[in-house]
């Protein structure tokens, strides 16, 4: 690796994971575009780790909240989230663990993220149309927050995007956009800290050195930028809608066919 694709892949990783048009269509592009070499497993563990610590930043006072009504055994609004949370992530978990193997070997494919990608963002735009709610996070009840959870499970398919079909599943059950939104991504933190655990055991195996410079500065690179997209879209959402985002993706898995024909 060297600088261009360190800063490059890692500035991918912190804006797309989190925006609704799938990080692995874009993870696609440079690949397609340029001659870098595979970045390894040790420096995708690094920028998810960034990313996650956006997320931890961002959301530093609910998950102040979460433990320190946790340690009171306190129940209440905060601890009430917490645990829809918790059930929501165990679609995605069990999914993972049942067909993580099938995915990897035979959906990782462009064909497969441009289908998606275009696909998905249907129903976004569709359940964007349609919502006049300005229901928050706090307001989802447990069944609602288990259809998210199966939604967020579908996101296991390269292409679908873990933001994208778990905001959407958020508008269709009741909440508005600004709520969905951060439901979204506090679903995102045990999904990553999951997915980076399980990419971590791998890469124990690698044989090559451990290039710490440049996993350091993919790292920030990635936590600073994903923290900037997380304030950005939270703040913007009300008044963009998912249009946007809707087009870009069926722009963005257009250029994918292309790259097939």
């Amino acid at each position: 690796m060297d600088l261009p694709q360190v800063i490059v892949l890692a500035l991918i990783q912190g804006i797309t994971e989190f925006l609704p048009i799938s990080s692995s269509a874009h993870l696609i592009l440079p690949a397609e575009l340029t001659d870098w070499p595979d970045q390894g497993l040790r420096f995708d563990v690094a920028v998810h780790l960034g990313s996650l610590t956006a997320l931890v930043i961002y959301f530093r006072a609910e998950l102040t909240s979460f433990a320190a009504d946790a340690f009171r055994l306190r129940t209440g609004a905060s601890m009430s989230l917490l645990s829809k949370v918790a059930v929501a992530t165990i679609p995605a978990a069990l999914a993972g663990l049942l067909f993580k193997p099938f995915v990897e070997s035979e959906l990782r494919t462009v064909g497969v993220i441009a289908v998606t990608t275009m696909a998905f963002a249907i129903p976004l735009w569709w359940a964007d149309r349609r919502t006049t709610s300005e229901r928050d996070e706090y307001a989802l009840s447990h069944g609602q927050a288990v259809v998210i959870g199966l939604a967020q499970a579908m996101a296991l398919v390269p292409g679908v995007s873990r933001s994208g079909v778990t905001i959407t599943a958020a508008l269709l059950v009741g909440l508005g956009r600004r709520g969905a939104a951060r439901f979204s991504f506090l679903l995102a933190i045990p999904t990553i800290a999951g997915a980076a655990l399980l990419t971590a055991v791998d890469a124990r195996t690698a044989a090559e050195a451990v290039p710490w410079t440049y996993l350091g500065l993919g790292f920030v690179v990635s936590a600073v930028a994903a923290y900037v997209c997380i304030r950005a879209f939270v703040a913007l959402v009300n008044r963009t809608g998912m249009t946007p985002y809707v087009v870009y993706r069926l722009a963005l898995g257009a250029v994918l066919l292309w790259f097939l024909v």
